[in-house]
């Protein structure tokens, strides 16, 4: 069953349908009859291992293996900052970001409906993951892209993959009310987060943190925020988990956005309960450079539900972050990534988080997504000959 978060109208799995008849935005109902955790022992360590919980028909599953991503407990950063810190790589799904799990859901719903061509608007990461999904699953694939606007390694693999590419002369809003149009016409399968079956592949991530922590909660989950939809998907799956039974306590979710994209951090910040847009949002993390985030009502919901709150950082913080997660723990994420460990910081120095808490930080793409950024924030290869001893003059002073 498909819900509407605002007037609570009903609608059936198969409609083709983005928004409700009132204008708010709709969440699917998962109805689960009683499983035990067990259940999900001792099966490939993937999304798929939680179709139980997954509204489409899994013997159509269309899947490049994604999900299962490394947890990797973070001492050396942890110990300075005073928590206890885990750091979900994202970047290892197939096409190098966390939306291969929404995709691999919702091109399976697309073809459990029977359509033969799905479409999304994109900063980068959601077309890169369209792309190669449409193509595992045999569909024609259309995406809308903000021209000029998208990092390197992103429209490549769109292209390569073999999508449709149209760059338009706006941003990334003005790219979703285009292909929106095109949807409600009926030209596509809409595959962005508005779609509420997309977002049911991306509660596996609350999904298998959890399940990484032992079936425990972690206190505080940090994540990027852009279109919102991750935050409260990932609020939606450990939410399931706790009311079946497998966990009792839940985290406080926490929001990250770049400091002029940031209209639900502005929101939280000045006590609103409504997110007013962004009109030119601006950052070099160019995954969350959104000023009208389709899923703000759902992550609003999350944070407050969950005690969470929201915060801001600078391009130069993000960038700080990104070097020092790369250098200090060995994990490279593109810019957007980052800004949850630069969000760590700031809420740390804050006083915004208890020493000792143990926080899930989520890094939601590969640092080679954004090739040029990583590149201009290093110093260039030291020039020398082949002789071992210039070499050796120089790496005895490092």
């Amino acid at each position: 069953m498909i819900r509407c978060i605002s007037c609570g109208k009903e609608y059936d799995d198969d409609e083709i349908i983005y928004n409700c008849t009132c204008g708010s935005i709709l969440e699917v109902e998962t109805e689960v009859e009683d499983i035990p955790r067990e259940t999900f022992e001792n099966r490939r360590d993937n999304i798929w291992k939680y179709k139980e919980f997954l509204p489409v028909n899994a013997d159509n599953r269309v899947s490049l293996d994604e999900g299962g991503t490394p947890f990797c407990k973070c001492e050396k950063i942890g110990k300075e900052l005073g928590v206890d810190l885990y750091v979900k790589v994202e970047g290892s799904n197939p096409t190098g970001s966390f939306k291969d799990r929404g995709m691999s859901v919702g091109t399976t719903k697309a073809v459990d409906l029977g359509v033969n061509m799905v479409g999304c608007a994109s900063t980068g990461n959601t077309s890169a993951s369209l792309s190669a999904y449409a193509a595992r699953a045999g569909l024609k694939c259309a995406v809308v892209l903000p021209s000029g606007k998208v990092a390197l390694g992103k429209l490549a693999q769109a292209m390569f993959h073999g999508a449709k590419v149209f760059a338009i002369d706006g941003n990334f809003d003005d790219a979703l009310k285009t292909i929106t149009e095109l949807a409600l016409d009926g030209e596509l399968y809409l595959l962005n987060s508005i779609n509420p079956f997309r977002l049911e592949g991306q509660k596996t991530i609350g999904f298998e943190l959890v399940h990484d922590l032992g079936w425990e909660s972690p206190d505080r989950v940090i994540l990027p925020v852009g279109n919102a939809g991750n935050i409260s998907a990932i609020w939606k799956g450990i939410t399931e988990f706790r009311d079946a039974g497998y966990i009792k306590d839940t985290p406080m979710m926490t929001g990250i956005q770049a400091v002029n994209s940031a209209p639900i951090a502005n929101a939280v910040k000045a006590g609103e309960d409504t997110v007013t847009p962004v009109e030119n949002p601006d950052t070099i993390a160019t995954a969350i450079r959104i000023g009208a985030p389709v899923s703000s009502v759902k992550a609003m919901r999350a944070i407050k539900e969950s005690n969470g709150t929201a915060e801001t950082v600078t391009d130069d913080e993000i960038l700080d972050a990104q070097k020092y997660l790369a250098r200090t723990e060995g994990i490279g994420v593109e810019p957007a990534s980052a800004a949850s460990i630069a969000g760590l910081k700031k809420l740390v120095e804050n006083g915004d988080v208890d020493k000792g808490e143990r926080v899930v930080c989520i890094v939601t793409g590969h640092v080679l997504k954004d090739p040029n950024v990583a590149i201009d924030a290093c110093e260039d290869p030291t020039p020398v000959s082949s002789d071992p001893n210039e070499i050796r003059n120089v790496i005895r002073t490092l």
